[in-house]
């Protein structure tokens, strides 16, 4: 799955630059990504949805971008990248769901 970054170069600047000061913490905490990942039956699509999922609920703009523009790269259409915002309107209301379609579609239009 494309979440399992090895190379810190692929990351915005903020990230990269931790990764670069703190490589002991950035190895363990990419090693507990793979590791989540490996450990039940999804898969990758699924897996991918689920995480962009996550990223709306926690209302995190950069985590939502990072899984849409992932989602893109592995064929992901559009529409599937926001419908997962459509689902979250019943759970996390209308306004919370909103704003995740806004930053899924700073990626898909």
């Amino acid at each position: 799955m494309a979440d399992e970054i090895s190379d810190s170069e692929e990351l915005p600047e903020t990230p990269t630059r931790f990764a670069e000061e703190q490589p002991a913490v950035w190895e363990a905490y990419r090693d507990l990504g793979e590791a989540c990942s490996e450990a039940g039956p999804l898969d990758d699509e699924t897996k991918r949805l689920v995480k962009l999922a996550l990223a709306v609920g926690a209302q995190s703009e950069g985590a939502v971008h990072s899984h849409v523009r992932r989602g893109l790269e592995e064929g992901h259409s559009a529409a599937a990248l926001e419908h997962v915002a459509t689902l979250a309107v019943p759970t996390l209301g209308f306004p919370k769901a909103m704003a995740a379609r806004s930053w899924i579609s700073d990626l898909t239009e």
